[in-house]
């Protein structure tokens, strides 16, 4: 089956292609025969009922600084794709929300994976609440004498931005620690959201793991373990990426949230693990498949396009 499809994601000129998701996606519709186009979110439009966009043809390797070749930029209806893979990176702001807007107007007839709406409604620390039992306790807040009884029933937290990502300003706080005032402040001027504050998790140290699911199932994890001189194990912050298994604990986690993920449509998701505790459900941009491959671990990518092409097949017949 050839499938036409359209990638909206960040400029492909910057991605580090040997950890990047979109990229292994990209190799693998490639490798399959789908004629794959390209633009980035800003290009997209809504003129009357048509969602269009100029698109170019694109064509990739796996050659880290000549991974890609672009053609001419042709206008086009995005209904007249089989698949638009919605695949840039947060932050989630309303400039991207819109794009969501604009993209459910085209799916399913045009399937957009993931799901706009749905990954519009399942902000990546929000969603994961639906879940309490399986997490961490967490607060939601930016009111201090809420943060503060937080604080004094679990001791060490961690402070982060709701909508933030890539591990960017996440702190941990010590019980009478000295800089949280100034922390408070500094988040209250800088985001006007509420925060998370989650009970810190000492066993981080022993990795955060990256688990994906596709349509719900398991599909392949990473652990990252965090740098000696750092919390985030996130590998855009240092973070050293090791081979891993599941523990009957994640497999029970990855039970629990797949049905919610397929009601949803949220076909390609990767969720955090730390010490078998659920701390995020990421539906905009997970990363981790191409680490997975290099353990040796399952070909993602592959089960993905796998699920999308029967997913067409499905709605063609």
């Amino acid at each position: 089956m050839k499938l036409k499809v359209a990638v909206q994601m960040d400029p492909i000129a910057r991605i580090n292609i040997r950890g990047d998701s979109t990229f292994a996606l990209l190799l693998e519709a490639q490798r399959r025969g789908h004629e794959v186009s390209y633009y980035t979110p800003d290009k997209l439009s809504l003129r009357g009922r048509d969602v269009v966009a100029p698109v170019q043809p694109l064509t990739v390797r796996d050659h880290q600084g000549d991974h890609f070749t672009l053609g001419d930029a042709t206008r086009a209806c995005l209904e007249s794709f089989d698949v638009v893979l919605l695949r840039q990176d947060p932050p989630f702001d309303l400039a991207y929300i819109t794009t969501t807007h604009l993209l459910e107007r085209i799916h399913p007839k045009t399937l957009v994976v993931n799901n706009p709406a749905s990954v519009r409604n399942a902000p990546e620390k929000l969603f994961v609440m639906d879940f309490p039992d399986l997490m961490p306790s967490t607060l939601i807040s930016r009111d201090l004498d809420e943060i503060n009884s937080f604080r004094a029933e679990h001791g060490a937290v961690v402070m982060k931005p709701l909508h933030g990502h890539g591990g960017a300003a996440v702190f941990r706080v010590m019980p009478q620690d000295m800089n949280f005032g100034s922390l408070f402040d500094m988040f209250s001027v800088t985001f006007r959201e509420p925060w998370v504050i989650q009970r810190f998790l000492p066993e981080v140290s022993q990795g955060d793991k990256r688990i994906i699911l596709v349509d719900g199932e398991f599909a392949g994890a990473v652990n990252r373990v965090p740098a000696a001189d750092d919390l985030r194990s996130n590998m855009v912050r240092g973070g050293a990426a090791r081979a891993t298994d599941l523990t009957p604990r994640e497999s029970e986690i990855c039970k629990r949230i797949g049905p919610a993920l397929r009601e949803r449509g949220l076909l390609f998701v990767g969720i955090d693990v730390i010490d078998g505790l659920l701390t995020e459900i990421n539906v905009t941009s997970p990363t981790g498949i191409r680490a997975i491959a290099g353990f040796g671990g399952p070909d993602v990518a592959a089960i993905v396009w796998d699920r999308i092409e029967t997913k067409r097949s499905q709605a063609s017949g």
